[in-house]
């Protein structure tokens, strides 16, 4: 480990991470440009660099535009990165309310701290948390989908019938594009780009970015004074304490479930959203500025980078997309993950557990610092606001797949977020839906078609018994949270 100290403090490595930080931020603060495509477009430019300064740039690009997704979350109600979805339910109504710079302070403290314990938990129990994800099956999964899908009963506005409605319609937007089991066209109409489904970026840009600015711009001007109240960036002492326990128990749930792969920071997000309302003694303030619920989302989409990483380096298996990507750089750097990496180059592993944690570490000066520029974006009249975040959402749109059809599928759900606006349904269970409705699908049938058509496989492994019981638990506690808070279907 003083090894990989002394090799990261060579002012090269230190610098080259932070630059993959400033940019990752850059990046994840860019509507559509996820982490995920801006982790691949600088592998190309890691090509010349050894080994190590590599693996530090697009770590600190990882790392970064986790973060950075909540720049534009928190600010204009647009998610940067699919993950920061959660984030906007309660720092954009914060924004609203002046305290644009306590939003984005929270966000970056808290997910330097999600970050940070998931890079300690990487480093001193990545073989038994792997050991652990390697027990979840079809049957498992489909368990941790419908636990994420009782979080509905949580992100219902008004009543649970509207909430749940909307999680269906989230399902049923899920079921285009090919059967994952028999690859069978389904709800296609003939257009070939529908055949993978519904590009998940354009819909969140849509119907969070595009159907706001439409909703907005149907209302009287807002007072620019309340604006211009960018607020403390520190959090108070207050603050801290009503904090504390969400982002503890953010920090455990988005690490575990970003050990598990292909699930992915937005359901981490969500799941650790739900779980902090439930403790909370103010549920009813979730939703409208809570600053529990932005430090919840905000650590545990932080805190699946750990996580993520954890089946990678142990199994050579990734934990998201990104860690797919980050893999393949290893791969062409002629480090092959797995056992071997353990035993034969604990140099180089130490250095990546010490370079992902100073990568943490270096985004709380850099976003703290930033604050306040990044506030300085509510300030800006609605005449030149509202045109730059529409060639945001059509330039991030277009940038995932170079496709003019996810251009028209974002115009298309900002409508659609417009018109769920106004008839005061709620957008988030529609998104959660949409996140989980292919995993719930897939692995619900690929567990029944192991057991030859017994439903008893779901009551039968322990593991996923616990989670169905804890999602009945979960929409069970939701209910008599909402009438106990005086809100009846």
């Amino acid at each position: 480990m003083s090894d990989a100290l002394r090799e990261l403090a060579t002012g090269t490595t230190l610098w080259l991470m932070l630059v993959g930080v400033v940019a990752g931020i850059v990046i994840g603060a860019l509507p559509g440009l996820t982490a995920t495509m801006g982790v691949a477009l600088l592998v190309p430019f890691t090509f010349w660099l050894p080994t190590l300064p590599a693996l530090m740039v697009l770590l600190g690009v990882y790392v970064g535009a986790m973060y950075g997704g909540a720049i534009p979350a928190v600010l204009i109600r647009t998610p940067g990165t699919p993950a920061a979805a959660a984030t906007s339910l309660d720092g954009y109504p914060l924004a609203q309310a002046g305290k644009a710079g306590l939003a984005i302070g929270i966000s970056c403290i808290t997910g330097v701290v999600g970050g940070v314990f998931s890079t300690l938990v990487l480093m001193f129990a990545a073989p038994q948390v792997a050991r652990f994800a390697l027990k979840f099956g079809p049957a498992e999964y489909f368990a941790l989908a419908v636990f994420g899908l009782s979080v509905i009963a949580s992100l219902s506005e008004r009543t649970l019938l509207k909430g749940a409605l909307m999680g269906v319609c989230g399902l049923l937007l899920a079921t285009i594009g090919m059967d994952p089991i028999t690859a069978v066209p389904r709800f296609t109409f003939g257009l070939p780009p529908l055949l993978e489904g519904l590009a998940l970026v354009p819909v969140l840009v849509g119907v969070f970015a595009l159907g706001e600015v439409l909703y907005q711009s149907g209302l009287p001007e807002p007072d620019r004074s309340l604006l211009r109240q960018i607020g403390r960036v520190f959090p108070s002492r207050k603050d801290y304490k009503r904090i504390t326990l969400p982002t503890l128990l953010a920090s455990i749930t988005g690490t575990l479930i970003g050990a598990l792969p292909g699930v992915g920071g937005d359901v981490a997000a969500f799941v650790a959203y739900d779980q902090a309302k439930k403790v909370s003694r103010h549920p009813e303030q979730f939703g409208n500025g809570s600053v529990e619920g932005l430090a919840a989302a905000e650590c545990a989409n932080n805190s699946v980078t750990g996580g993520a990483m954890i089946p990678m380096l142990t199994l050579g298996i990734p934990g998201d997309a990104v860690t797919a990507v980050i893999l393949g750089a290893l791969l062409m750097h002629g480090v092959r993950p797995g056992p071997d990496l353990f035993e034969k180059q604990t140099h180089l592993l130490s250095a990546i557990f010490v370079g992902l944690l100073v990568a943490n570490l270096l985004v709380l000066p850099v976003g703290l610092a930033g604050a306040k520029l990044f506030a300085q974006t509510v300030r800006a009249p609605r005449c030149y606001l509202f045109p730059l975040i529409v060639v945001l959402c059509v330039v991030g749109s277009y940038a995932i797949n170079n496709s003019l059809f996810d251009v028209g599928v974002m115009f298309l759900f900002g409508v659609a977020g417009w018109l769920l606006r106004r008839a005061g349904l709620p957008i988030a269970p529609l998104v959660l839906g949409l996140i989980l409705g292919r995993m719930t699908e897939e692995n619900f049938r690929r567990a029944l078609i192991l057991s030859g058509g017994s439903w008893g496989i779901f009551a039968e492994r322990p593991l996923c018994a616990t989670l169905l019981l804890l999602a009945v638990a979960s929409v069970g506690f939701s209910v008599w949270q909402s009438r106990r808070g005086g809100q009846r279907d």
